[in-house]
């Protein structure tokens, strides 16, 4: 059913929730891989684990949770955790590339761009990428923060059929089963709004950072890039290769029918908003409905800073994200024009990039 997938294998699913690596389970993750493979699926691993590996590894040291120490860890573990996929991945003469990531990567269009080919180029040679963060030398800056969000940016990058989200749990329920036993599973979403998103909690092992709440911001992200997501237990017998054969296992989340083009992928997967304007009713409207770029006249508000070419939020006058967009003045310039019509922006900058702050073409409605 499915040609390209993502497979998102959390720390808990690699660990039963335990400090250490199953490696039993490891090699039954690979062997449905590896399965798929063989009948000419293209399989991108995006692997949590490195710091749980590395803490390991070390013999449980007791460290502060700094940056730096947990930095440690997962330098430590990363090339640890690479060694065992490359030997369970042998078992079945299959290559494996790995690809390090930051957020970096993809906020600049040329790295988005060699990220996508490098991807790409592996899969032309049948080699399974094994994607994580490069947790190493990553700042706060910089982080994705979470392998649940980072797998959606593989989806995004590799414009995948479906990201396969496992974790500890069986999918997305209408409570949470650990508190509530009658809570029934959901098995397919049509809608994230904010009443499943007030179902969603925390990751309670204490062993990853992500929760349900990061599997629903990936499932959101990737869906609007034309990929299904699918969130299911990484223990359940033959997870992987049922989901891919479109069997109902756990939470699916539908694609959108209008898959965003490369380039406004690029802008709501990559870029995180330097900075934010607010417009009127009038300039919602147009964006909203009537498909127009946003035009200096309909700003009331500029919050910043950010420069010309980066990414940033449109809000409407509740506070509400409408759109995201590449601006095409900085924040300076458009605090100066905000409320004017665009044939006065000569007369107030002494130049001009043209009569629009955001372009259609360069903006998203969120």
């Amino acid at each position: 059913m499915y040609q390209r997938i993502v497979i998102k294998i959390g720390t808990s699913v690699l660990t039963r929730g335990t400090p250490h690596l199953d490696q039993a389970h490891m090699v039954e993750l690979v062997r449905q891989c590896a399965r798929l493979h063989q009948v000419g699926k293209e399989v991108i691993i995006c692997t949590s684990g490195a710091i749980a590996v590395g803490r390991a590894r070390l013999d449980f040291p007791d460290l502060p949770p700094t940056l730096s120490h947990k930095q440690m860890l997962a330098a430590v573990g990363q090339s640890r955790l690479m060694q065992f996929y490359e030997r369970f991945f042998e078992i079945y003469g299959i290559h494996v590339g790995q690809i390090l990531l930051t957020r970096a990567d993809v906020q600049n269009r040329r790295r988005y761009l060699n990220g996508r080919d490098t991807l790409l180029t592996l899969l032309e040679h049948h080699i399974v990428p094994i994607v994580n963060e490069n947790d190493a030398v990553a700042t706060e800056e910089i982080k994705v923060g979470d392998n649940d969000n980072l797998s959606a940016l593989v989806a995004t990058l590799a414009e995948a059929d479906l990201l396969l989200l496992l974790t500890d749990q069986p999918g997305l329920f209408t409570a949470d089963p650990r508190t509530h036993p009658d809570a029934q599973l959901i098995a397919e979403v049509e809608h994230i709004d904010a009443a499943l998103k007030a179902l969603a909690g925390g990751s309670v092992s204490g062993l990853g950072v992500g929760g349900m709440a990061t599997k629903l911001q990936a499932a959101d992200v990737a869906r609007r890039a034309g990929t299904d997501v699918i969130i299911a237990a990484g223990h359940a017998p033959d997870v992987i290769s049922r989901a891919v054969a479109g069997e109902a296992v756990g939470t699916r989340f539908k694609a959108l029918k209008t898959p965003l083009e490369n380039r406004k992928k690029w802008i709501y997967a990559g870029r995180k908003p330097a900075g934010s304007v607010t417009v009127d009713a009038g300039a919602a409207q147009a964006l909203c409905t009537n498909g127009r770029s946003l035009l200096p006249a309909g700003i009331t508000a500029v919050a910043g800073p950010f420069e010309r070419g980066d990414t940033i939020s449109i809000m409407d006058a509740d506070g509400r994200e409408l759109a995201r967009g590449i601006t095409r003045y900085s924040s300076h310039d458009l605090t100066r024009i905000a409320g004017h019509h665009s044939d006065k922006i000569v007369e107030l900058l002494g130049y001009a990039y043209g009569p629009v702050a955001v372009h259609r073409n360069d903006m998203i409605l969120v």
